[in-house]
């Protein structure tokens, strides 16, 4: 990867305390961390750590070009 790519990260607060990353373009990257700066890093490890293993597969890194962001209401 030449240049750094950018990843959006969703962040949960957990009822139990901690905080869930995940990260929608990369399917099952998720984390977690104790605080939101622990998941924060958690997240650009896991990131880097999912990428690798697609380049060392020789599968195709996703980027987030087509990923479209929408919220929606649910009555």
């Amino acid at each position: 990867m030449g240049n750094p790519a950018t990843y959006k990260v969703m962040f949960r607060k957990e009822p139990e305390g901690g905080y869930t990353a995940i990260v929608p373009s990369l399917p099952g990257c998720i984390t977690y961390g104790t605080t939101i700066d622990d998941a924060k890093y958690n997240a650009k490890e896991a990131i880097a750590l999912y990428i690798e293993s697609l380049e060392t597969h020789g599968e195709p890194v996703p980027t987030e070009e087509d990923l479209l962001e929408y919220t929606l209401s649910i009555p």
